[in-house]
């Protein structure tokens, strides 16, 4: 597909919506009509507003899905919003560690990460920002590939990780990163020129050691920092679910401590929860935990009536 170019806001809403194997008869006009026309006052309301968004899962790793996110990205930047893109790789780490004969090992959600671990982490999230980077592009944004080892962005201290299963005890788990400071300036510069910063969740320690850092807390302590308007976490699940299978959504703090006290949330869901509610507590208006797996999730989530998937409370 050639690239879409200097597109206006409403030429690529068009061009976003347009499905080539349907005709356009006067009732899918009339429901791309209203689809449009019920963006508006999101459009409006969000205009000029900080968006960062997590990019992980399916979204990350299915073509289609990939494309799809690109020009959502793309389309939140022309009518006036300010996305800003963290992302993950763990599949794709877990890929390149199974070929070089080492298995990942994950404690309450957090990556082990070894010196050698540490060497596929970073090759693997450089390849995965400049894929992300050029997608964007191709659409018609201006993204620009980040680390936290840039200027510094980035502060942080090495982890360690007090164990659920036995209170006190502190557990090393390796070269993962705790952040202490993000500076941002460097988004803030970006954002002057309408460029869509795209960030790998690596630290510098401040030794200038690098530090892995889990995706979900880059992402909710930058949406703090940067007073965001919302914070929007895409996962493989439709959002937050009961042990029934049920999805919940406007959850509080004392209802989400609920669930992990009972255990329905646990593993990676865990860091991911986390970061939202501190994102919360600390001043961004809406966290929403929505599932990559949907076409346009992000689009739904922001620009519709319904949206999709979990809204984390802060009160």
């Amino acid at each position: 597909m050639p690239p879409v170019l200097f597109l206006s806001g409403v030429e690529f809403a068009a061009n976003l919506f347009k499905d080539k194997a349907m005709p356009l008869t006067a009732a899918t006009a009339a429901q791309k009509a209203h689809t449009l026309s019920e963006a508006l006052p999101y459009i409006q309301r969000f205009f000029d507003k900080t968006i960062v968004i997590k990019y992980g899962g399916n979204a990350m790793t299915d073509p289609k899905l990939q494309e799809g996110f690109a020009r959502d990205v793309v389309l939140l930047k022309l009518v006036g919003m300010n996305p800003v893109v963290v992302h993950g790789g763990g599949p794709q780490i877990n890929d390149l560690l199974k070929k070089v004969g080492k298995q990942g090992e994950f404690i309450q959600g957090m990556r082990v990460t070894d010196e050698e671990t540490m060497d596929v982490v970073e090759m693997v999230l450089g390849k995965v920002n400049k894929d992300i980077v050029n997608l964007i592009n191709r659409y018609g944004g201006k993204a620009v590939g980040l680390t936290g080892q840039d200027g510094g962005f980035i502060r942080a201290e090495k982890l360690l990780l007090e164990s659920i299963t036995e209170p006190g005890k502190m557990l090393d788990i390796g070269l993962v990163g705790d952040i202490n400071k993000i500076d941002p300036s460097i988004i803030t510069f970006l954002d002057s020129g309408d460029f869509i910063p795209v960030i790998a969740p690596i630290g510098v320690s401040p030794d200038g050691e690098t530090l892995n850092i889990n995706a979900d807390v880059v992402a909710g302590k930058l949406a703090e920092v940067l007073r965001a308007e919302k914070l929007v976490l895409l996962t493989n699940t439709p959002g937050v679910l009961d042990q029934k299978g049920n999805l919940l959504t406007g959850l509080t703090p004392k209802q989400i401590d609920e669930l992990v006290a009972d255990g329905t949330l646990s593993g990676g869901m865990l860091p991911k929860i986390g970061s939202a509610l501190d994102a919360a507590r600390g001043g961004v208006k809406a966290v929403h935990i929505i599932d990559g797996r949907v076409e346009h999730a992000l689009l739904l989530e922001i620009l519709t009536d319904e949206g999709v998937g979990t809204l984390i409370k802060s009160k």
